[in-house]
C-alpha cells in the first residue's frame, strides 16, 4: 500500500442499505468519488433509481426491505449476479418511532429493532460466506449518538443503536481472523432535512445541540460519507471493532 492508493476504493464494490437518501446517499456519493461501484439498496424503487441516476454509471439501484429477513439470501444472490462480488457492506437502513413508553406498543418497539438490528444481522450473515471466500471485506454499521447518550421518547431507536455496539464488537472478534473487518460510524447532529425538520421553530433544541458541540456547528452529510470511506479503505486495514464518532466533539462537549 502506498500514499496514492491508501484511501482509494477503486475496484471495490459496496452495498449500502438505505442508500437512496440522507446519510446513505452521502456515503454512496463519497464511495463513488473514491472509485467504488455502489449498489444502492432502498425500500423505495424511485428513490433508489433517482439516486443512481445522480451518481452515474458506478451506481446500481436495487429494491430491498431489510425487515424481510427471509429474503436476505436471495437478495445477496441477486446483488452478486449483478456485481460478481461485494467488498463493502454498509448496514445503514433504519426507521424511527418517537413516543413515550406508555404509548409505544411492543409491536412498534419490535419494528424498530427488526430493521436496525435483526435486518442488518440477517444481511450480514447472508454475505459473510462470500466475503470469506473472497478473502475478506469490510462491514460497516451506521450507529448514532443514541448509541452513547440517553435520548427521551425513542426507546426502540436507543436500544437498536446501542445494540450495534455489541454487534460490532462481537462480529469483529469473530470475523476479523477471516479478513473481514467490522466497524461503525456514529454521526453527530448532521445538517439533513430530518434535522432541519426536528429543530424548525425550536430554538431551545437547536441551542442545546450546539451548546454541547465544541465546534458550534452541525456536520455535513459528506463528513459521514468520508468517514465511511476511510473505514472501508486500505488506510484502515488494522482498524476493526471500532465505532468512529463524527460529531464535532459533542460526546465530550460541556
Amino acid at each position: 500500500m502506498n500514499a496514492e492508493n491508501a484511501f482509494s476504493l477503486a475496484g471495490k464494490t459496496a452495498l449500502i442499505t438505505g442508500g437512496g437518501s440522507g446519510l446513505g446517499f452521502a456515503m454512496a456519493s463519497c464511495m463513488v468519488a473514491a472509485g467504488a461501484t455502489v449498489v444502492i439498496a432502498d425500500l423505495n424503487e424511485e428513490t433508489a433509481k433517482r439516486a443512481a441516476e445522480e451518481l452515474g454509471a458506478a451506481a446500481i439501484p436495487m429494491v430491498y426491505d431489510v425487515s424481510k429477513t427471509e429474503m436476505a439470501d436471495a437478495f445477496v444472490g441477486a446483488v452478486l449476479e449483478k456485481t460478481g462480488k461485494v467488498d463493502i457492506l454498509v448496514n445503514n437502513a433504519g426507521n424511527h418511532k418517537k413516543k413515550p413508553i406508555e404509548e409505544m406498543t411492543v409491536a412498534e418497539f419490535e419494528a424498530v429493532l427488526d430493521v436496525h438490528v435483526v435486518g442488518a444481522f440477517a444481511l450480514t450473515k447472508a454475505l459473510v460466506p462470500f466475503m470469506k471466500q473472497a478473502g475478506g471485506g469490510s462491514v460497516l454499521f451506521t450507529a448514532s449518538m443514541a448509541s452513547f447518550i440517553g435520548t427521551p421518547l425513542v426507546s426502540g431507536y436507543q436500544a437498536a443503536k446501542s445494540a450495534y455496539l455489541g454487534l460490532i464488537r462481537g462480529l469483529a472478534s469473530e470475523l476479523s481472523p477471516s479478513g473481514i473487518r467490522v466497524n461503525g460510524v456514529a454521526p453527530g447532529w448532521i445538517d439533513t432535512p430530518m434535522l432541519r425538520k426536528a429543530i424548525e421553530g425550536d430554538d431551545a433544541r437547536k441551542n442545546k445541540i450546539l451548546g454541547r458541540t465544541p465546534m458550534k456547528t452541525f456536520g455535513k452529510p459528506e463528513d459521514i460519507g468520508w468517514a465511511a470511506c476511510y473505514l472501508a479503505s486500505p488506510a484502515a486495514s488494522f482498524v476493526t471493532g471500532h465505532v468512529l464518532v463524527v460529531d464535532g466533539g459533542a460526546l465530550i462537549g460541556f
